[in-house]
């Protein structure tokens, strides 16, 4: 064939999370011993209770088509998990399930943008909210949040705004640096978007992932942003439940149905055995939730002391899931040398936006003796750099 092939899909970047992780799978596959600190994905199982809801439902038959907007007892659950843990209150028709948060993402943009609406990221951001925002025919634009708080300053965003900008995205708690929202800069989101009439799609996929008592505000229980923000989040972080592809939008009405529509287009719905095990996360025992938290707290604690050694700077982010450090150099060159050389897998900042440039993004998501032996191989690497 000699036809030309899409050229908006063509210009999509890979995943740069997605692409350390591949290396990582090679190099094992060649032998080589690798810790990969690059992926957001839970290291523990599956809370039992969940797997045997799902085993429950296969042996009841649960394995056909289910509605395209969800199980009515999982959309159930998610309004009931919204006014309980969130103070927000949603009716059923305003609730999407979908297969994974990252679909959830792309249902809120494909449903809002026309060719040419430009959406404000604030950078550094998850590496695919760009891409997301290009393949709906969207124009991302970058706000950079200055390191070392990164904090929303009300001008930088207001300043950012055109008559072609449709809407924000937010996440909070924060991947990659784990900040968590303080309430002036929701002030700051909240001026903004009253005032220039635009969507606030709100990533919270980190909500429970928090410590030190802090608490992350769902942008969607301010009531000056109830009507405009578009709330993503899944299973995929609390309930260590990646692999089930499970996650839901909550949405106005009128952006509601035009996702639903997408969705039972595009991909129809999410598995019916995963939405068993949806019904049982939320409304069975929450403790699962709060020890891998507190596990991943313990990681932090032990292992933050040595992301501030010398030639590393790192403030203690609020979720417990990642760091940000920076790194000294080029941040693409010490990724690719880190891995090659000792091993250790981390995502180069610059993936993040600009104003991640020069940093590395490291999860929590492996165990303590893999962090330990990934901290080893990083003193080892910063003393060959002179650090």
């Amino acid at each position: 064939m000699t036809r030309p092939l899409s050229d908006r899909v063509g210009g999509v970047r890979e995943s740069a999370t997605m692409a350390v992780e591949e290396l990582a799978r090679t190099l094992r596959a060649q032998g080589r011993e690798v810790v990969s600190l690059a992926s957001g994905d839970p290291d523990f199982a599956t809370p039992a209770h969940i797997i045997e809801a799902a085993h429950q439902a296969m042996l009841a038959g649960d394995t056909h088509y289910p509605p395209s907007r969800g199980t009515p007892r999982l959309i159930e659950a998610i309004v009931q998990k919204l006014r309980r843990e969130n103070a927000v209150e949603a009716s059923a028709s305003q609730v999407i399930v979908t297969p994974g948060g990252k679909w959830a993402l792309f249902l809120a943009l494909g449903a809002i943008l026309n060719p040419g609406d430009e959406v404000i990221v604030l950078e550094p951001a998850w590496v695919s909210y760009r891409s997301m925002i290009e393949l709906n025919g969207g124009t991302p634009v970058g706000v950079a949040l200055p390191a070392p708080g990164y904090r929303i300053d009300e001008g930088a965003l207001r300043a950012a705004v055109t008559a072609r900008t449709k809407a924000i995205i937010v996440c909070s708690p924060n991947n990659p640096t784990g900040r968590i929202l303080e309430p002036s800069e929701v002030d700051a989101i909240a001026a903004v978007a009253r005032e220039h009439d635009l969507f606030v799609i709100s990533d919270e996929i980190y909500e429970h992932l928090i410590f030190d008592g802090r608490r992350n505000p769902c942008l969607a229980a301010d009531p000056r942003l109830a009507d405009r923000t578009l709330l993503v989040n899944g299973f995929s972080k609390a309930y260590a439940m990646t692999g089930w592809r499970l996650g839901w939008l909550v949405a106005p009405d009128p952006v509601a149905r035009l996702a639903l529509r997408l969705q039972s287009q595009a991909m129809t719905s999410a598995s019916s055995v995963a939405m068993a095990g949806g019904i049982a996360a939320l409304n069975g025992p929450q403790e699962c939730v709060g020890e891998m938290a507190a596990a991943y707290a313990e990681r932090r604690a032990m292992q933050l002391p040595r992301h501030t050694a010398p030639g590393l700077a790192c403030p203690a982010p609020a979720r417990a899931f990642s760091v940000f450090p920076r790194v000294p150099g080029d941040d693409v060159a010490f990724a690719r040398d880190l891995l090659e050389r000792e091993g250790v897998a981390v995502v180069p900042g610059s993936a993040f936006g600009e104003a991640g440039r020069g940093h590395v993004r490291m999860t929590l998501a492996a165990s303590s003796a893999h962090l330990a032996r990934a901290m080893d191989g990083i003193d080892r690497h910063m003393g060959t750099r002179g650090g």
